[in-house]
């Protein structure tokens, strides 16, 4: 099961669960949130490149 489909599944669902046979917590959606933007990041960072494009400007009507 991926991160995000885990976030998703904890932001539908209850934070608490109590019954007869105990009681369930769920992670906080917060620290989800957070662990998904530092592995995003850290894979963007792994990627070649520098994230940027070097184009040329011709302005219009420019020879």
């Amino acid at each position: 099961m991926g991160l995000d489909n885990k976030i998703s599944e904890v932001a539908q669902g209850p934070s608490k669960a109590s019954g007869d046979a105990g009681s369930v917590e769920q992670q906080n959606l917060k620290d989800l949130v957070e662990a998904d933007k530092y592995l995003a990041q850290k894979s963007a960072s792994r990627r070649r490149g520098l994230g940027i494009k070097r184009v040329q400007l011709i302005p219009p009507g420019a020879v």
